[in-house]
């Protein structure tokens, strides 16, 4: 009787058994839906907005929502509708590949020390304390009144100061395969520490360090657009929603749909990704309260 060899599955359908097993419970639904949406109202809304974003009339100052100005407009005369679908764009690149540096140079580091041990180890480690120990929005602050506030300044800003979390994750994770028996193996065949971090440990570290990555993206979002709210942000007249509420917070009272729709995104987009997350720790199996297998 001959045997079959069962063959190995591709990454393209390892990515559909993780989504769909995401999309099977409510929350994952709910999460990679409103991501999903946000996504791709952020890839399309230039083709379709009904207004120019940038275009000041002080004779539309503060309209209510009406057929013409579906969300209003604000003190400018702007309209509140193509600034709120717009104003997702640099939110999402933004936090997006800073969130993608935060996970290679943390996860890297994090490897690297929980591998090598020792002094390397120690020292790098109080470094990281010494940062974690520094309000992040202070730094930020530094940097762009330095710097400036353009994206090339904020992506790789955002990407270090997010990172140091996912060092201290991705260095648990290692010291927690680093005793097994093929890790000894290894050494014992006389492999270099790069081909244990690429062959052994990167293969049983990952899950734990991307779901990390994804909450931080959430994380960063939050901050990114507290940045903006401080005036620290992307610059005028560029839409974005921490600018946004933070040009109208004085007008709640008599126009809340100025501030009202940038809320509604930066708050659904959050929750989108938080339960993205969630979703995809579990069908991973990690328990994020632990950061070990369920």
């Amino acid at each position: 009787m001959e045997l079959q060899v069962e063959k190995p599955k591709s990454n393209l359908f390892k990515i559909y058994e993780i989504i769909s097993t995401m999309a099977s419970r409510p929350s994952g639904l709910i999460g990679l839906t409103i991501l999903f949406f946000h996504v791709i109202l952020a890839i399309t809304s230039p083709l379709y907005v009904p207004h120019d974003f940038k275009a000041i009339d002080p004779s539309l100052m503060l309209l209510p929502p009406s057929s013409e100005y579906w969300f209003g407009t604000d003190s400018l005369g702007r309209d509140v509708f193509t600034r709120t679908i717009l104003g997702g764009r640099t939110a999402l690149t933004v936090t997006f590949f800073g969130s993608i540096i935060a996970l290679l140079w943390g996860g890297a580091l994090g490897i690297f020390c929980g591998l090598v041990g020792g002094r390397i180890d120690d020292v790098v480690m109080r470094i990281i304390d010494a940062f974690l120990s520094i309000p992040w929005i202070l730094a930020m602050l530094l940097i762009v009144s330095l710097l400036g506030t353009s994206t090339i300044v904020l992506i790789p800003a955002l990407g270090f100061f997010y990172g140091k979390g996912i060092v201290r994750v991705a260095r648990a994770a290692t010291h927690d395969v680093i005793a097994k028996d093929f890790i000894v193996s290894a050494r014992a065949r006389g492999h270099g520490n790069l081909s244990i971090i690429w062959n052994e440990i990167l293969p049983n570290v990952r899950d734990a360090i991307m779901v990390e990555g994804a909450m931080r993206w959430s994380w960063m979002l939050l901050g990114f657009s507290s940045l903006s709210f401080l005036g620290f942000g992307v610059s005028p007249p560029t839409p974005d929603w921490g600018l946004m509420i933070s040009n109208a917070r004085g007008l709640m009272s008599f126009a809340y749909w100025a501030v009202l729709a940038p809320i509604v995104g930066l708050s659904s987009l959050i929750i989108g990704i938080n339960l993205t997350a969630d979703a995809f720790a579990k069908a991973l199996g990690i328990d994020r309260s632990t950061k070990a297998p369920v």
